[in-house]
């Protein structure tokens, strides 16, 4: 799943098969294309639909991941734009997110509106497929840019950015960066027993961290406990933004690499990367499968059908 940046190149880089599906939950964000890399069956889905103009809202989330399930996907590599809440995340630099906070609040969150159905997600992100990308991050990694290993993501509605107060408290929180699209795509893949692992492209540092003065004095020192400072950015929103836009630019060619060494490694394993999260519905179903409508059944019949 291609992100801001990585959305609008990915599905540009190959031929192959195109899908256009519909779901119960309606029409994913665009046409999905199938093809392979080092042998593998891969499906490439652009987030913000044609043009980007799906802001993070607006994305079907659950149309996504159902109709990459109905294709047969088994491991989802996420990308995704993100504002860095640390001074050692800087922007071009790459982060393998290991936990995620929640702030969405205008977003459906699960498939299952007819049944009483509870993933584990104590780890959002599948950590088997975490470490394939960390190894191809660890191999690709070079003094341009940093793959880091760990991160905290915490997931805010949008579509503005945060405050500065927000971006602190964030901070405190224990947050390493922020975008608007790891949730719920991440519960979802898991209710779909689909691994799901995220590369996320650091574009900026969040408003916490304020530019230098044009005096070369910095108006924060990038401490936890930075107090809110009041004065006014040092560089204008027009050049913040040109900034960001090349930033994305170079991480996304950064990402691109990493994400084809990935695919690569995957495809080489012999268990062909099983993860826990392709069981997660084992007794994730609190229900009385007797007593759930068959209709329900059916109408979600690729995620759980095997359990019936």
């Amino acid at each position: 799943i291609g992100g801001t940046g990585l959305g609008a190149v990915l599905p540009n880089l190959d031929f192959g098969q195109k899908h256009d599906l519909d779901t119960p939950f309606g029409r994913p964000s665009d046409t999905i294309l199938q093809t392979q890399w080092a042998g593998a069956d891969v499906f490439i889905l652009a987030r913000h639909g044609p043009g980007h103009l799906l802001n993070p809202t607006q994305v079907p989330y659950r149309a996504n991941i159902f109709a990459l399930k109905q294709l047969g996907c088994t491991h989802i590599i996420a990308s995704g734009a993100v504002g860095s809440l640390r001074e050692e995340m800087k922007p071009r630099d790459l982060v393998i997110s290991d936990q995620l906070i929640d702030r969405t609040s205008q977003r459906a969150g699960t498939f299952f509106e007819g049944a009483a159905v509870h993933v584990e997600f104590s780890e959002p992100f599948c950590p088997l497929l975490r470490q394939i990308v960390l190894e191809a991050g660890r191999e690709l990694a070079t003094n341009n840019f940093t793959v880091h290993e760990r991160g905290c993501y915490v997931c805010m509605e949008g579509p503005a950015f945060s405050t500065r107060a927000e971006s602190l408290m964030h901070r405190l929180w224990g947050g390493d960066v922020i975008g608007m699209t790891g949730m719920p795509e991440a519960k979802l893949a898991r209710e779909a027993e689909i691994a799901y692992a995220s590369i996320a492209l650091v574009t900026d540092y969040d408003c916490w961290r304020t530019k230098p003065a044009a005096s070369g004095q910095a108006t924060s020192s990038g401490a936890g406990t930075d107090q809110l400072d009041t004065r006014p950015p040092a560089s204008a929103p027009e050049n913040l933004l040109q900034e960001i836009q090349a930033n994305l630019q170079s991480a996304a060619t950064n990402a691109m690499m990493v994400l084809h060494k990935a695919v690569e490694l995957l495809a080489a394993r012999d268990d062909q990367g099983a993860s826990p999260a392709h069981e997660a519905l084992k007794l994730g179903i609190w229900s009385d499968k007797t007593l759930i409508p068959p209709e329900e059944v059916q109408r979600l019949a690729p995620l759980w059908m095997k359990y019936f």
